[in-house]
């Protein structure tokens, strides 16, 4: 067993026969299911039944353990919910061990189902869903897709007639629909943006959540691109899947060969309507105006400049494509996100959280219970913001708490 998981889970977790080490419970496991949950949550004690009906069947069989971690308010809670549940269980008053879970796999709500490896990897923090969709565990362990996997899965979706009208261009998926008041608000905008240039960059094909075809007919005349047939409706659930789609509209950009550009189309064609930052311009990028997407916020350390002048941004943004460089450029893997905080609605927001009304320098921690640090220094360098980041980590940094 890795080290990993008994750093994870410290030296025992309970069983049905009593408290047990944790190399031995979870010896030769080939998936460990992280089950974050409370009896309090209605959703959770509609999940919970039917992850141990899939466990009991299928999982444990294939090899998988599956550890739950209370977010109950108290140990008799935590007794009487754990009596329904068939696997192991993070002991109760473990409560350090359950807050350093929750904040590694960023968990903002239950019931959460981060599935790790035998070695204490994460194969994928969105488990609810995989199982949901795969209860026989046929693909066990559930590994998401690479991203030559996901670009065949899109294109095939998409269907060889409609790429083929898209002229070996790049794609644009507009997930949207009539019924949606902010899609209607966008899509004029988006069609006028197409018209005026951005066709030359990319072909759009709308992809539909309207409630019927009448609907999809009368919404589609709107529009001067292509669309997904609006019988596709398999299609259109695993293309919105690919691309991560949590609401509408929202705006995918493909490259011809179906890996993504961005799933953010929505902010960076409204910041560049004629595509001429395309296409690296529209890559996620390692530094940001958290106006435009604060999304990060609830998720990441987030280091971001309130105010400040150029010499100090551009400071911040050095320090950014530093980080970036070791995360071999891929932001996802970046441990801290970085932003410019401009005058606009979001910046406001974090003022009033935190009270700080000056030009300063400040580490959002919100996956920790709502943390955060303020910079003293008058004057930025790499330096300087190397130093507060690294005495943060340290917790040199006096914690501060976000205001209600």
């Amino acid at each position: 067993m890795a080290a990993m998981l008994k750093e994870l889970f410290g030296n025992t977790l309970l069983t049905k026969a009593g408290l047990k080490p944790v190399e031995e419970v979870l010896a030769e496991k080939k998936a460990v299911g992280v089950y974050f949950s409370a009896h309090w949550c209605p959703p959770c004690r509609g999940f919970t039944p039917k992850l141990a009906e899939m466990y009991t069947s299928a999982f444990q069989a294939k090899g998988m353990e599956i550890v739950f971690v209370s977010s109950d308010r108290d140990q008799a809670s935590f007794d009487s919910y754990y009596a329904e549940q068939p696997w192991t269980a993070l002991p109760y008053d473990e409560r350090d061990l359950k807050a350093k879970l929750s904040k590694k796999y960023k968990v903002q709500g239950i019931p959460s189902f981060v599935i790790l490896d035998p070695s204490g990897e994460v194969i994928t923090k969105e488990g609810r869903d995989a199982v949901m969709k795969d209860p026989a565990g046929e693909k066990f362990p559930w590994y998401p897709p690479t991203a030559a996997e996901k670009a065949k899965l899109i294109l095939d979706n998409i269907g060889s007639d409609l790429v083929a009208k898209t002229g070996g261009k790049p794609i644009g998926l507009y997930f949207s629909a009539h019924w949606c008041p902010p899609c209607r608000g966008f899509t004029p905008k988006l069609a006028e943006w197409y018209k005026e240039g951005l066709k030359d960059k990319m072909e759009i094909i709308f992809v539909s959540s309207d409630r019927d075809e009448a609907s999809f007919n009368d919404y589609f005349k709107e529009m001067p691109w292509l669309a997904l047939p609006y019988d596709k409706r398999e299609a259109k659930e695993a293309l919105s899947d690919a691309c991560g789609v949590q609401g509408i509209p929202s705006f995918a950009v493909l490259n011809p060969d179906g890996t993504i550009i961005t799933t953010d189309g929505r902010s960076k064609v409204a910041s560049d309507p004629k595509a001429e930052s395309f296409p690296e311009g529209w890559l996620p990028q390692p530094f940001n105006d958290v106006n435009d997407d604060p999304s990060p916020l609830n998720e990441e350390q987030c280091l971001i400049l309130l105010g400040g002048t150029g010499d100090s941004e551009a400071v911040l943004k050095s320090v950014a494509e530093q980080y970036y460089t070791q995360a071999g450029k891929d932001v996802d893997s970046m441990p801290i996100r970085f932003f410019s905080g401009k005058a606009g609605g979001v910046t406001e927001q974090i003022r009033k959280l935190t009270g700080v009304t000056e030009d300063k320098l400040v580490m959002l921690d919100i996956p920790d219970d709502g943390g955060f640090y303020v910079c003293d220094a008058e004057k930025l360098s790499t330096d300087v913001v190397n130093q507060f980041l690294s005495d943060v980590a340290a917790r040199k940094v006096e914690r501060k708490q976000l205001l209600k």
